[in-house]
C-alpha cells in the first residue's frame, strides 16, 4: 500500500509539471442501445438516430457501453440493429455486463459469468465490423466490496483483453432523462423545455467544478472521461452540449487517447460500497481533499420527478 501511495505521489507531481493547456474530454455513453422510460422501438430508433447524427455533426468520437441482454429476447433484433448503427457511425462499443448487475451485489464468480456472457454477445457483433472489444465499465461504478474481489475480476478482465473505462466527469444526466422522456411522451413541449434548460445549466456548472477539482487535485487539469447515457435528452441536446465543451475549452478525443494522460496511472486502491468516479478515488490515494462543499446540487424538482418515475433504489 505504501509503495502504491508513493508511486501515485510521484505520478501526480509529474503530471502537474507541464504547461497549462486546454484539456481533452472523451465522451462515453452507458446503457446502450438506449435508456428510456418507454420500450417503444420507434422511440429508441429516433433516439439513436438523433444521438449519432449529433455526434457526427460536431465531430465528437464516443464509446458506447452495451447492456448485452437488450440485444437478446423480445426486441433483440431491433436493439442489435441500433448497436450496429453505433459501429457504422465510427463509434466504439464496450461491455457493460449482461444485465447491469453490480459487483457489490453478487459473488465475483457470478459477476465474471455475467461479463463473460455479455462478451459472447458483443464480441462477434464488433468483430463483424472489424472492430475490437476492449473496454469494460462497471454498472453504478461499483468495483467491488473487497480487494480480493477487485483483483479476481480485474485479473479476468486483463486475461480477456479488457481495460476498465474510468469516469472523471459526470453530470447525473440519468436524473433528468426520465422526466424529459415523460414530457416528450405526453407531448408537453413546455415541460420538456424546462427539463432541458435545467439539465444544460446543471451540466455547465458541473463541468466547471470538475475542471477546477482536477486542477486542485493534480496541479493541472487532466484529460477527462465524461459519463453520459444513451437517452433522448442527450440526443436532443447534442448541439448545446457541444457548445458547453467549447466554452469550457474542452476538445473531444477518443477514450483511447484520453487514457494516455498520465493521471490514469495513479493507483486506485479503493474497495468498498461507494460507486465513486476516479477523481474521488485518486483523492483517497493522494490523501488530498476535493472541494465537495462547492459541488452543484441537482434541481430538487427534477430529482423529485425522477424519483416518481423510477422508484427503484
Amino acid at each position: 500500500m505504501l509503495r502504491s501511495f508513493l508511486s501515485a505521489v510521484v505520478i501526480a507531481l509529474l503530471v502537474g509539471a507541464g504547461p497549462a493547456v486546454a484539456e481533452g474530454v472523451a465522451l462515453t455513453f452507458d446503457d446502450l442501445p438506449t435508456m428510456a422510460l418507454t420500450g417503444d422501438a420507434p422511440y429508441a430508433e429516433a433516439t439513436t438516430k438523433a444521438l449519432l447524427a449529433g455526434l457526427r455533426r460536431h465531430h465528437l468520437p464516443a464509446t458506447g457501453f452495451v447492456i448485452a441482454d437488450k440485444l437478446e429476447g423480445d426486441g433483440g433484433v431491433a436493439q442489435t440493429r441500433l448497436a450496429r448503427q453505433w459501429l457504422a457511425a465510427g463509434m466504439d462499443l464496450g461491455n457493460h455486463t449482461y444485465s447491469h448487475v453490480s459487483l457489490n451485489k453478487v459473488p465475483v464468480q457470478a459477476y465474471i459469468a455475467e461479463v463473460s456472457r455479455a462478451d459472447g454477445v458483443l464480441r462477434p457483433l464488433v468483430a463483424a465490423q472489424g472492430r475490437p472489444l476492449r473496454w469494460f465499465r462497471h454498472p453504478y461504478l461499483e468495483t467491488g466490496l473487497t480487494f480480493e474481489a477487485r483483483r479476481t475480476f480485474e485479473t479476468w478482465l486483463a486475461a480477456h483483453g479488457y481495460r476498465v473505462a474510468p469516469v472523471t466527469m459526470e453530470n447525473s444526466d440519468w436524473m433528468f432523462a426520465l422526466p424529459y422522456d415523460d414530457a416528450i411522451l405526453r407531448h408537453d413541449k413546455a415541460g420538456a423545455a424546462h427539463v432541458q434548460r435545467a439539465y444544460l445549466d446543471y451540466t455547465e456548472r458541473v463541468v466547471v467544478w470538475y475542471r477546477e477539482a482536477g486542477l486542485q487535485l493534480l496541479g493541472r487539469r487532466p484529460d477527462f472521461v465524461f459519463l453520459l447515457h444513451a437517452t433522448r435528452l442527450n440526443a436532443d441536446s447534442l448541439d448545446q452540449l457541444a457548445a458547453i465543451l467549447r466554452r469550457q475549452d474542452l476538445h473531444a478525443m477518443s477514450l483511447d487517447r484520453a487514457m494516455r494522460d498520465p493521471a490514469y496511472k495513479i493507483a486506485d486502491d479503493y474497495a468498498g460500497p461507494d460507486g465513486d468516479e476516479w477523481l474521488s478515488r485518486w483523492s483517497r490515494t493522494l490523501r488530498k481533499d476535493l472541494p465537495w462543499k462547492s459541488f452543484p446540487e441537482p434541481p430538487a424538482d427534477i430529482a423529485a420527478e425522477n424519483d416518481r418515475l423510477d422508484p427503484s433504489p
